[in-house]
């Protein structure tokens, strides 16, 4: 047998970049999310790569300022998983609560407690699991 070449689609030259104005919206959204979630302002800033809380508080009041790419990546893999659990859960608020409850699947911790540890690769790691749940798409 012969092996035949393999039709390859060439990548993209890159993924779109987060604009400024993107990077405001995810900020005002964030804040809602965490509200929604009931976080503290301690968890939101880990949550948030190590903000600090003074930053915080100006983003509560509607002050954001420049957003960097770590930051701006961490508010999208939030919203991915905000969005997974909206696929998962017809009622927002069993989603919103679903973040704090103890899971077998994580051996008893809460999906909060897990996206705490404060890397970034804790909140990818979230997203994926919660899309692998779903079915992807």
């Amino acid at each position: 047998m012969q092996l035949q070449p393999i039709v390859t689609t060439p990548a993209a030259a890159g993924t779109a970049a987060i604009t400024e104005e993107e990077a405001g919206a995810l900020a005002r959204t964030t804040v809602n999310l965490f509200k929604a979630w009931s976080l503290t302002d301690g968890e939101a800033c880990i949550l948030l790569g190590g903000m600090s809380p003074r930053t915080w508080a100006r983003w509560k009041e509607g002050l954001i300022g420049r957003i960097d790419r770590d930051l701006r990546m961490r508010m999208a893999h939030l919203m991915g998983i905000h969005k997974g659990l909206r696929y998962l859960f017809s009622e927002p608020s069993r989603g919103y609560a679903w973040i704090r409850k103890p899971n077998t699947a994580f051996a008893g911790q809460s999906a909060l407690d897990l996206m705490l540890r404060g890397e970034m690769s804790d909140l990818a790691a979230m997203r994926e699991w919660i899309d692998a749940e779903r079915g992807a798409w």
